[in-house]
């Protein structure tokens, strides 16, 4: 079912969620036991891999990026399916700098989006053929591309996608609860750049963005954490996760659709939630799709919902009067101008912003 043939009519605001926000940061750490248990052995593996192929993760750390984008918005990509909707307009976007998941990589590539850090959590092998997979180019093609490109990476990630990428590399940390196994990792190398990632990488990117770059203002887009109403999990055709969706619980979208989501990705949702209510922030849900801050009772006003369009149309607002300020004697002789400062219709001699 396409979107535009059911009820897409955003949600009236609520205040607050309909449970204690206490409860929605215990509902994303819920799963955690679980997930050292499975994942320990591997991280610590890919860590001695890695420390051995870069020689240190300090010399490689995020340093080099702290403040760079100081005050300023930026766009946040997840790679949910709600991004087939408006991912094109970020080819155009002003400016505004475009912080985007890795799996993300051959959509934007094919789709000529230059963005400016790429974000990397996952530590399994899949990582690595998500980079390629599903695009319209061949492997090397894109492999090729990661030269102009900057990737900012979980230090257990996969040693094959540290070797592959052949662009920038910065590094960071994650605590876990789970002294043994900080022990074992300051063994490899003292390294505490550490981020809060909620266990996903769109949080990931999140802590990137606000804590070391220093950026005001998160656009979200592609943040569903569910289902698309065709049932696909991404904005391309991936047999990984279209062919089985396995058991499922329903969720609530931010038109207040009914959809199909993982108990994992609602944990991940909760605690975007509780990100939004308890660290001081703009929180823009741009994501036009998808369950950010989505209750039955309607749309968590800590985010502002709108469409991708309007967000940037509000971030780059001065773009509209551009002639009348760099051409200030101007007449309306279109002769006056090139022709390539900005559209005309943006710019009539009586134009004023507001």
């Amino acid at each position: 079912m396409k979107r535009r043939e059911i009820i897409c009519n955003y949600q009236p605001y609520i205040l607050a969620p309909p449970v204690a926000s206490v409860k929605l940061r215990e509902n994303s750490t819920k799963n955690d036991s679980t997930t050292i248990n499975h994942w320990q052995d591997i991280w610590l593996n890919n860590i001695r891999a890695n420390k051995e192929q870069m020689g240190s993760f300090s010399a490689n750390g995020l340093q080099n990026l702290y403040g760079r984008l100081r005050h300023r918005p930026a766009i946040l990509a997840g790679s949910g399916p709600s991004l087939k909707y408006n991912a094109e307009k970020l080819r155009d976007r002003g400016g505004v700098p475009l912080i985007s998941c890795l799996h993300n990589f051959h959509y934007f590539e094919d789709l000529e989006i230059n963005a400016d850090y790429y974000v990397s959590l996952d530590a399994g092998p899949i990582v690595v053929s998500e980079v390629t997979k599903s695009g319209k180019m061949s492997e090397e093609d894109y492999w090729q591309r990661t030269e102009k490109r900057k990737l900012v990476a979980f230090i257990g990630s996969d040693p094959d996608l540290i070797k592959k990428w052949r662009g920038e590399i910065y590094f960071f940390n994650c605590p876990i609860p789970s002294q043994d196994y900080m022990a074992k990792v300051d063994e490899i190398e003292h390294y505490h750049t550490f981020f809060s990632t909620g266990g996903n990488v769109l949080g990931a990117a999140l802590y990137l963005a606000k804590a070391f770059l220093g950026v005001s203002t998160a656009v979200f887009i592609g943040a569903d954490f569910c289902f698309g109403y065709d049932d696909k999990f991404h904005s391309w055709d991936d047999d990984t996760y279209d062919t089985s969706k396995g058991y499922c619980i329903k969720a609530v979208d931010v038109f207040g659709n009914r959809v199909d989501t993982w108990q994992s990705y609602k944990n991940f949702k909760d605690w975007f939630d509780w990100v939004a209510i308890n660290v001081p922030g703009i929180y823009i849900n741009a994501s036009e799709g998808g369950t950010m801050g989505a209750y039955a009772e309607g749309n968590l006003a800590a985010y502002k919902i709108m469409d991708l369009s309007d967000a940037l149309e509000m971030l780059n607002m001065s773009d509209r009067i551009y002639r009348q300020a760099m051409h200030p004697d101007w007449n309306g002789d279109l002769r006056l101008g090139k022709e390539q400062d900005r559209p005309e219709e943006l710019n009539s001699f009586n134009y004023v912003l507001f």
